[in-house]
């Protein structure tokens, strides 16, 4: 495994990295929306927020994001500047994607699942631009991590969809959409990323997050003058 983020030059290039696969990702979450079959069950709840308080998606998956990030840091996960870029950036792309009026909501079931597809797999590349910047992961991945340290007993893919299953029914009784894609989405996401993965060859357990703390030794220059009073 190799630090990727040594200078402040890889800091900015691998930031620009992540957020151009965050826009990516918000752009596939975009797609899987306008599939109008129902959504995965984040975004059934996201959705279903801001129906209720009457406000934009990427208001409430800011909102949201932010305080997820609180309680990772409560539990003692990694924050990094790749966190605070996903929990700006994802949302806030969906709300442009949706200025913008690019895709109508399809009427047709199957077109619908197309669309759905397409939409997981552009996020399953994204996620792999996103990780390989070695920036720290975003608020619902480090929750999931925290939780699954504190409930030892259970294997994370078990935490993964106990998560899952509690925010599918907030969102369901908030009035998200829930359908066919949701079903979907819970059983197939994993999937798409994996796959594209898979296409990449790329492992994200060969890659060393830093994180925010870290970030700041290297930008104010630290790093170098720890290692020159070693020497």
């Amino acid at each position: 495994m190799q630090q990727l983020n040594k200078t402040p030059f890889d800091i900015f290039k691998n930031a620009l990295l992540a957020a151009t696969g965050l826009f990516t990702f918000g752009f596939g979450v975009y797609l899987t929306i306008q599939a109008n079959i129902g959504v995965a069950p984040w975004d059934t709840l996201t959705l279903g927020l801001a129906q209720t308080i009457g406000t934009l998606y990427g208001n409430v998956s800011v909102v949201m994001a932010f305080c997820i990030l609180g309680i990772d840091l409560l539990m003692g996960e990694k924050i990094g500047i790749g966190s605070l870029l996903d929990a700006v950036i994802v949302g806030k792309t969906v709300d442009f994607f949706n200025w913008l009026g690019l895709i109508r909501p399809l009427e047709n079931m199957w077109a619908g699942i197309v669309l759905l597809m397409i939409g997981f797999l552009i996020m399953g590349f994204s996620q792999y631009l996103y990780m390989k910047a070695g920036l720290c992961c975003g608020p619902k991945d480090s929750l999931m991590v925290g939780i699954s340290r504190r409930i030892s007993k259970l294997p994370i893919g078990a935490v993964n969809i106990m998560i899952t299953i509690v925010i599918f029914v907030i969102g369901w009784r908030l009035g998200g959409p829930v359908g066919i894609g949701t079903l979907i989405g819970t059983v197939a996401m994993g999937g798409m990323m994996q796959l594209a993965f898979n296409i990449v060859k790329f492992e994200p357990k060969d890659v060393v997050h830093q994180n925010i703390f870290e970030s700041i030794k290297v930008l104010t220059g630290r790093v170098a003058g720890e290692q020159q009073e070693g020497e």
